[in-house]
Order: structure tokens, then C-alpha cells, then sequence
């Protein structure tokens, strides 16, 4: 059962068209969406029975940072990035209260000496942030993992190579599995169909620490349409010691797939997206476990080619749990991941909802 706990585009909003992860803090969920006004975004907050405040509007560059990604909860204080803002307008790291109360930890350089365009989640690796850059770093445009305390001294801790030999361009965060960082990159490794060199289909890579540096290692370069997939743009996460995740592309008709990785670099494909009424398509959002089962959403395709919830289990078998209907009464292109909330599935649409088409926040008791 799917219902709308709010749609965005409402005269008090000050945002619209949320795209980013929410989170739960003690039982508020907490997330972002791009900003009316002077269009920088927004962090706000929704209860579980759909009241919404805005806890803060981004002011922009050269103070600020704009466009804002999705949100942790570290001690009681609110991490993020923004894509863009800063003193150089290549994104910032920032801490919020949740009352309301921001500050820049870090403003991205860009260039050869640091990252910029931060897109994808925090992560908290004792007490410091680890993230990642789609651009910038020591190659100049194939992107960064980068570390920063929360007092704000950033460093970069990896820099990618692109081209068939590395990643590039990672647009989801990374996974913490006993000290050892893995992650994906939207483009690198192997040639996809109309790929030049440095824009291939991606890759699963693993980061491991040893005397204060870190070593990257390539566990898994897609292969792309029909056999593989390709492009991946979400989180990966762990379940009981396999590795799960989405390709927004390739598989068996370009709709993406659900895939499983060893932490070896042992790759399987559990499930290729069909599209059309019958299945998703595109999943640009990571997944969540529950009991086993895991759940995701779907940019494209279902009943109303508008986006769908699915589940697949481990062994393969997929189900598509809801199809979005769209304006005015659903959401629209689901392309965040679901958080699980004592039982009940929360998640935001792009688009669709009452007004003005700028998206919603939706719960599903699946």
C-alpha cells in the first residue's frame, strides 16, 4: 500500500523536485531538494504523518554551497554536500544542526590538488567523513575519494585514472566493510557501445588502508548490453558479506540491473530490467535489505512507464511491488534509495504529486 505524505510545489515550500536519499533521526526524516527562490536547495525535515518545515535554504556561491546531496546523521549533527557553491564553485562539505544552524566545512578546489562536483553520500569512518568527487583530483577530471574531519581538514585520499585500466567519475558514495572502502564509478574500465576511452561502463572498486595510505583495486569493470550491466550510480551495500548494487544501464534491454559482487571481485548479474508495463527501468537508486529481501525504486518503466518500487530476493526472482502513477494524486521518477522505518518503506519522487509537477514524498508498507 503506497500513499503521498507531501507533494512539493506548494507557495511555502522554498523547494521542489527532491532526488536525494532521505534518513530517520529519531523517527524525522531529513533530506534535500533544489531550492525556489534563488534556486541553491534546501535540507528539510517531514514527519512520518507528512508535516514538512524547511530547515535550511542555501545561500550559494561564494559563501554557501548549492545543490545539495544526500544528508547522514553523525552524533546528532547533519553532513552533507553540495554539488556546487562553495568559494570555487565546485561544491562544498557542510554540517548541520538540526535546527537549522550550517556551516561550511570545506569548499572544493578542483583542479589537480583537490576534487569538485561532490555528488554522492558521507560516510562516518571513525570520526572521519569519507566521500567522493565526480570530477577534479591528480588527473584533472576523472574524480576522487576524498576525507575530511568534522573540524574540516580535507585531504584527497585517492585520485582516479580513468580510461580501461581505472574508474572514473564516481557518482555514488562508498561502503565501509571493516576498514576496507568500496565503491563504484559511473564510467571508466571497459569500452560500452558509443564509449570513447574515458567514459567506459563503469567499475566496482575497493580501497584498503595500509600505514596511513590507501590502495585502490579494481574488483569488477561492466561489460554493458546484453550480458552485464553498466553505469552504476548508487551505493553499494552489504549483506552478509556480498555486495549489492544497480547499474542504471545495460542488461538485457538497456533498462539496468540488480547485481551481487564478492569483496574478491567475483561479479553476478540477479536481475536484467525489461521496462515497459511489465518491469522497471533505470535504477539510478541504491538498494535496502529487509529480512533478506531486497527493495529499490526504478526511474523508468511499470504499469505507467513512470517509475516503479521492486523487490528482488538474493537468488534472483524479482517482483515489481508498485507502479507510480503520477500527477496529481501519485509521484513521478523515484530516484532515491528506501529507508526502512519501523516496517514502513519511505522515499521521495522527482516528480508528480498535487502541484506543479515538483515532486513528492511517499510511504510503502510492502
Amino acid at each position: 500500500m503506497e500513499g503521498v505524505l507531501y507533494s512539493f510545489g506548494r507557495a511555502e515550500d522554498g523547494g521542489y523536485n527532491p532526488s536525494s536519499d532521505l534518513i530517520s533521526v529519531k523517527d524525522i526524516l531529513y533530506g534535500t531538494a533544489g531550492g525556489d527562490g534563488n534556486g541553491n536547495g534546501i535540507v528539510y525535515s517531514i514527519t512520518t504523518s507528512g508535516k514538512k518545515t524547511t530547515v535550511y535554504s542555501f545561500k550559494g556561491y561564494p559563501a554557501d554551497g548549492a545543490g545539495p546531496n544526500d544528508l547522514i546523521s553523525v552524533n546528532g549533527t547533519l553532513y552533507g554536500t553540495t554539488v556546487g557553491g562553495g568559494t570555487q564553485r565546485y561544491g562544498t562539505v557542510f554540517a548541520i544542526t538540526p535546527s537549522g544552524k550550517e556551516t561550511v566545512l570545506h569548499s572544493f578546489a578542483g583542479g589537480l590538488g583537490d576534487g569538485s562536483g561532490p555528488s554522492g553520500r558521507l560516510i562516518s569512518v571513525n570520526g572521519t567523513l569519507y566521500g567522493t568527487t565526480f570530477l577534479g583530483g591528480a588527473n584533472g577530471k576523472h574524480g576522487t575519494v576524498f576525507a575530511i574531519t568534522p573540524s574540516g581538514k580535507e585531504n584527497v585520499v585517492y585520485s582516479f585514472a580513468g580510461g580501461q585500466g581505472d574508474g572514473a567519475d564516481p557518482s555514488a558514495g562508498l561502503l565501509n566493510v571493516n576498514g576496507t572502502l568500496y565503491g563504484t564509478t559511473e564510467n571508466g574500465g571497459l569500452n560500452c557501445t558509443n564509449s570513447g576511452y574515458d567514459y567506459g561502463c563503469g567499475t566496482v572498486f575497493k580501497l584498503t588502508p595500509s600505514q596511513g595510505h590507501y590502495t585502490e583495486r579494481v574488483l569488477h569493470r561492466f561489460k554493458g548490453d546484453p550480458s552485464d550491466g553498466q553505469n552504476p550510480l548508487a551505493d553499494l551495500i552489504n549483506v552478509n558479506g556480498t555486495l549489492y548494487g544497480t547499474t542504471d544501464s545495460g542488461g538485457k534491454k538497456g533498462g539496468g540491473t540488480v547485481f551481487a559482487i564478492t569483496t574478491s571481485g567475483t561479479e553476478t548479474v540477479l536481475h536484467k530490467f525489461a521496462g515497459g508495463p511489465g518491469d522497471g527501468s533505470d535504477p539510478s537508486a541504491g538498494l535496502v535489505n529487509i529480512n533478506g529481501t531486497l527493495y529499490g525504486t526504478t526511474w523508468q518503466g511499470g504499469a505507467n512507464r513512470i517509475g516503479t518500487v521492486y523487490s528482488v530476493r538474493t537468488s534472483g526472482t524479482e517482483t515489481v511491488v508498485y507502479s507510480f502513477q503520477g500527477s496529481p494524486g501519485d509521484g513521478a521518477n523515484p530516484a532515491a534509495r528506501l529507508i526502512n522505518v519501523n516496517g514502513a518503506l519511505y522515499s521521495t519522487t522527482v516528480y508528480g504529486g498535487e502541484k506543479h509537477n515538483a515532486g513528492t514524498v511517499f510511504e510503502l508498507t510492502p
